[in-house]
């Protein structure tokens, strides 16, 4: 009989245990390798696919400008970070280093970093500072000129209506001349998005 009742509580608490471990915080402890060039929409915030159609967009319109193709050669461009006019977080220095890398890659520009012209500076110092040989010393004034500053902003609206939800996001971007300020190349990309509200149950 004694041994019943301690099998029973055995039991009862493997059950609580069980209970209690399914009821805590719960972890992933499982994952695979996805494809990120395949779309999927898990929520409705801004995200990678948004991000590579915008820049794919971008890119193409920018390359192919007349400005760009008939310029006796390649022109130098400084890329400033996408303006975020969103009231949703939105990861502009990811979609900014996007575009700079297949405007890259396209070979058809060439670049120029200007965000890092304070790290240079510093590193002028530096090589005036007697620390470094004269004859390795990075002298100033041979710096690569800008010929166009490529810059824009990301806006998006939003519509609730019953239970649906339109998400519309758009990107602009503009070349500008650094020479008269003019905007010789402008392009948008627009994404919208529908989603509808549905009950999560446990």
């Amino acid at each position: 009989m004694r041994t019943s009742v301690t099998m029973v509580r055995v039991l009862s608490l493997v059950s609580v245990a069980t209970l209690l471990a399914s009821c805590g915080p719960k972890a992933f402890t499982k994952g695979e390798y996805d494809d990120p060039q395949r779309v999927a929409l898990l929520d409705d915030k801004f995200n990678e696919a948004d991000m590579q159609q915008m820049a794919d967009t971008i890119v193409q319109a920018m390359i192919a400008c007349e400005s760009v193709t008939q310029a006796a050669q390649k022109p130098v461009v400084a890329v400033e970070k996408v303006a975020n006019r969103t009231e949703e977080h939105i990861d502009t220095t990811s979609l900014t280093d996007k575009i700079r890398t297949a405007l890259i890659k396209s070979k058809k520009v060439r670049f120029v970093d200007k965000s890092g012209r304070a790290a240079l500076e510093e590193e002028y110092q530096y090589g005036e500072s007697g620390n470094v040989a004269s004859a390795t010393a990075k002298k100033r004034g041979k710096q690569t000129g800008v010929d166009y500053l490529l810059g824009g902003s990301i806006a998006t609206n939003v519509q609730e209506v019953g239970n649906d939800k339109l998400i519309y996001y758009k990107l602009t971007m503009n070349l500008t001349n650094v020479d008269s300020s003019e905007i010789d190349c402008t392009e948008e990309r627009e994404v919208r998005k529908k989603y509808r509200k549905r009950s999560v149950g446990l």
